[in-house]
């Protein structure tokens, strides 16, 4: 029988950050997906850092030491990195390293290729996992939001990550129309940077980009529009150098991803059964995901749609809470407390 203890985590393995979910204990972990990494005498690799204390590093390391982010547009680009963040994660919640029975629940994005599925497999179990199991993001952020995904209605989630936005349209458990995009946070923190460059000459790193998106960032006009003042490199002299920034010209560049993601939650709607489509005029749209809190998205979104848009509670630990959940229904599935082929529709194992 499947059993429900600290040995079962779910994790939101994203690209901006890691979140831990253990059972009666939610939220356990909470940082940037972020390490920093050195050579030992050996020239083996340890980790020295992670998590805030790691990105508050990102272009500030000494030689001997490297600041990375072992995961891009939510796909493992560094098996050797995530293993050793995985072991410290899995340390933390259960005080060792390595766990017998070990049970891990993982977000992954939509549309994850079977090579990219078997490579978080099989970094889970390097990690001292011994059950695995794979949760399509858009399921499980639906899960953690409190959508009726088993029920014969549709339910549509737009969850914006840091590296992808997961689309997806559900109905009895599973995705009837989704779609994956590389198009989120990060990529709202590169068009700034190239902003800086461009407009005003100035180099900026991404750490600075992402706090220049949280302060000021909009993507539909303000009632009062914010000013800051941005500091980093002339582009010409390599002397630091400081800009006045508004909301409105910030705006210009965040539409550009927004509009693209707002143009695929479009087709989606396209693409998706009429009845379900009625569906959703009074069941609307929610958001979830860190990317989707920058300022106004939902009023561009719901303009452009014409369909209510609300964020689901809590949107950036939707993913892990949705992880959690599942490890519930799992053991319901093993108690036979739910339809089984249903179940096995949804989850897809």
């Amino acid at each position: 029988m499947f059993k429900i203890s600290s040995k079962s985590i779910g994790i939101d393995l994203g690209t901006s950050s890691v979140i831990v979910y253990v059972h009666k204990k939610g939220i356990q972990i909470q940082e940037p997906s972020v390490i920093v990494v050195g050579e030992t005498k050996n020239n083996s690799n340890i980790m020295y850092f992670f998590g805030a204390k790691a990105k508050a590093m990102i272009g500030k390391t000494p030689g001997h030491l490297i600041s990375q982010r072992p995961i891009r547009k939510g796909v493992i680009i560094d098996m050797e990195a995530t293993l050793m963040m995985l072991c410290y994660l899995i340390r933390q919640v259960t005080s060792r390293s390595k766990i017998k029975g070990l049970k891990l629940v993982v977000g992954i994005p939509y549309n994850c290729t079977e090579v990219e599925r078997n490579a978080v497999k099989e970094t889970c179990k390097m990690a001292g996992a011994t059950e695995v199991y794979l949760l399509d993001e858009p399921v499980a952020a639906a899960i953690g939001a409190g959508l009726p995904i088993l029920e014969s209605t549709a339910s549509l989630i737009v969850d914006i990550g840091g590296g992808t936005t997961e689309i997806a349209v559900l109905s009895i458990g599973g995705i009837v129309v989704g779609e994956s995009i590389p198009i989120a946070g990060d990529t709202m923190d590169e068009a700034i940077i190239r902003m800086f460059k461009v407009c005003h000459n100035l180099i900026i790193g991404e750490n600075t980009a992402e706090g220049v998106k949280l302060a000021v960032g909009s993507v539909f006009p303000l009632d009062d529009e914010l000013v800051m003042e941005v500091r980093g490199r002339d582009n010409d002299t390599g002397l630091p150098k400081t800009v006045s920034i508004g909301s409105e010209e910030l705006r210009t560049v965040l539409l550009v991803p927004a509009m693209a993601i707002v143009d695929v939650v479009k087709s989606i709607l396209g693409a998706t059964p009429a009845e379900l489509c009625a569906d959703l005029i009074s069941n609307g749209v929610f958001l979830a995901g860190g990317g989707s809190l920058v300022r106004g998205f939902d009023k561009l979104l719901s303009g452009k749609i014409g369909l209510p848009v609300s964020y689901a509670d809590d949107p950036i630990t939707c993913v892990a809470r949705g992880t959690g959940e599942y490890l519930n229904i799992l053991q319901r599935r093993e108690s036979r407390k739910i339809n089984q082929t249903v179940l096995d529709y949804v989850l897809g194992q």
